[in-house]
């Protein structure tokens, strides 16, 4: 019988791992307790600093969460200037993406707090604004991302007398 999965197709797993190392294969699986260190000391400064936000401008129940939607893009704009920098202009050590990208990036971002906004602008009788933030959010992140990752680029390509992407 044939195998009913398609075929594989080699895609970059980790940008710090080559899966042809047979050594490095099991980086996780070797020290599985420092890399989860790290990610949840990163959650951790990445959660305060959503928790700041919160705070400084907080929003009402019933509101347009502007805040959220700020934290959302701003962090996403950021994991595209990262992505860019250690992937294609530094090699940073192993535990820096599981730190930043992951932890502090993951525990800035929000996007349980967006599910849970959603839900509050539709059971405060604002399904319209509860569309639109779903729409927008999706949008502005997106947008973040790739506004980070070509700046980024354009950037890097000035700074070495090159050509940008």
């Amino acid at each position: 019988m044939a195998d009913p999965r398609p075929p594989y197709v080699e895609e970059p797993v980790d940008p710090d791992i080559d899966l042809h190392v047979p050594e490095q294969r099991t980086e996780l699986s070797r020290h599985p307790a420092v890399v989860l260190s790290v990610i949840a000391v990163g959650g951790a400064v990445g959660a305060c600093g959503r928790y700041g936000a919160a705070l400084l401008w907080p929003t009402a129940t019933d509101a347009f969460p502007w805040t959220t939607l700020g934290v959302n893009a701003l962090g996403c704009a950021v994991i595209g200037v990262f992505m860019v920098l250690i992937t294609e202009v530094w090699s940073a050590h192993h535990l820096v993406r599981p730190f930043f990208g992951t932890g502090v990036l993951g525990g800035f971002t929000t996007f349980s707090t967006y599910a849970t906004d959603v839900r509050g602008l539709v059971d405060h009788g604002h399904p319209r604004p509860a569309l639109g933030y779903l729409a927008l959010t999706v949008a502005a992140a997106l947008a973040a991302v790739w506004a980070g990752t070509h700046a980024t680029r354009r950037v890097v390509a000035a700074t070495a007398g090159g050509e940008a992407r």
